[in-house]
């Protein structure tokens, strides 16, 4: 029986590093944290946007960039 439940159990390498894959491209999703961290920076009414105040335009684009950003660094990694 200690013959069989050896046998089931997959090898493993203890040498063997684990493949991770890092690239700088995912510090770009960094920006969107950094750019809406600070609310004091952007908590303002001027300049308004089609009668949008600051605050409100400003988190919005960085939903489209933060968009754009992330198909930016998907698109890098996929290949």
């Amino acid at each position: 029986m200690h013959y069989a439940l050896q046998h089931m159990v997959p090898e493993t390498d203890t040498n063997a590093k684990p493949k991770t894959r890092r690239s700088r491209w995912v510090l770009l999703l960094v920006l969107p944290y950094i750019g809406l961290c600070f609310p004091i920076v952007y908590a303002r009414s001027t300049p308004e946007l089609w009668g949008f105040p600051f605050f409100y335009w400003y988190q919005f684009a960085w939903v489209i960039l933060a968009s754009g950003l992330l198909a930016i660094v998907y698109r890098k990694l996929k290949t």
